[in-house]
């Protein structure tokens, strides 16, 4: 069996460290706040400095999906190189990211046709889709084979729930993503709306006064999703530039969840922040591989 490399698009908001241990490439998405410059997320637009732009120009800034070209960029090497490639990409709900990743992978057939080549739509977003890219990691790094790790994938994908507030859904609404989640419309002092994603599109949980009761609600959700095995699962928690929830969060989930849950904290990106704005937090869940053989 050829190599298998693993690509995904940088929705997934994976840390460096998840990068670095398991070879991932990333392929940027792009993010503009005036509709003319368009800047390369991470590589031209650190997701910090987004922040605090995002809080100081008070707009609502916009992103565009990395093109076939893009993609090709990274496939043609690889496909010369005789690897095998999987690649991973934003839910198909939220952007063409993943269009453009197929009429890519397409391209490359033509000229490669021996390529071993797979296309993910993760029907997930930022640490949901990179807990599923972490899960192919480890399923490569265990030697599984390419057909196996696509089958496993396909499971994971029904299982991955996301689980968060928002600070208000004015950039769920403003950029056309806030589908079901739309009956959480309307505006009460201090009153955070509750999300999930589940395949690959969000849904309305509840609506809650203060972050205090948000935090509570996204923890015994997921306590009520994973059941009585927790340990099945691989969780993360993650924030918009909001660590001190995002704490919070970590030690509410690590008293209530008897399974371990990691220190490091995935930041959610440009691609995702543009439309959940400042200050969302929320807690990631996926079964780990092996309990889906």
């Amino acid at each position: 069996m050829s190599e298998i490399v693993l690509i995904t698009d940088t929705s997934s908001d994976l840390s460096d460290t998840i990068v670095k241990e398991f070879g991932i490439t990333r392929i940027p998405f792009y993010v503009s706040f005036n509709q003319v410059d368009y800047f390369k997320e991470i590589v031209e637009m650190p997701i910090k400095d987004f922040y605090t732009k995002m809080r100081e120009s008070k707009v609502f800034p916009k992103t565009s999906l990395p093109s076939i070209n893009d993609y090709l960029e990274v496939f043609t090497p690889l496909a010369e190189a005789g690897k095998s490639i999987i690649c991973v990409c934003l839910s198909g709900y939220f952007s063409g990211s993943y269009s453009s990743a197929v009429n890519a992978k397409e391209i490359i057939l033509e000229n490669y046709p021996n390529t071993q080549i797979a296309i993910i739509n993760s029907l997930n977003a930022t640490g949901g889709q990179g807990l599923l890219v972490t899960e192919i990691g480890r399923m490569i790094q265990d030697g599984l084979e390419f057909d196996q790790i696509i089958d496993l994938t396909d499971k994971l994908i029904e299982k991955a729930r996301i689980f968060f507030f928002v600070d208000t859904l004015d950039y769920l609404e403003n950029g056309g993503r806030i589908g079901k989640a739309s009956a959480l419309l309307g505006t009460m002092l201090n009153v955070k709306p509750i999300l999930f994603l589940e395949k690959g599109q969000l849904y309305p949980l509840a609506k809650v006064r203060g972050k205090k009761k948000a935090i509570a609600k996204i923890i015994e959700s997921t306590v009520e999703y994973i059941g009585d095995r927790p340990c099945d699962y691989n969780y993360i928690v993650g924030h918009a530039d909001n660590l001190e929830d995002a704490n919070t969060i970590l030690a509410g989930a690590r008293a209530s969840i008897a399974a371990p849950i990691p220190d490091e904290f995935f930041f959610i990106g440009v691609t995702i922040g543009v439309n959940t704005g400042p200050d969302a937090c929320g807690i990631c869940v996926i079964p780990k591989y092996q309990t889906l053989m």
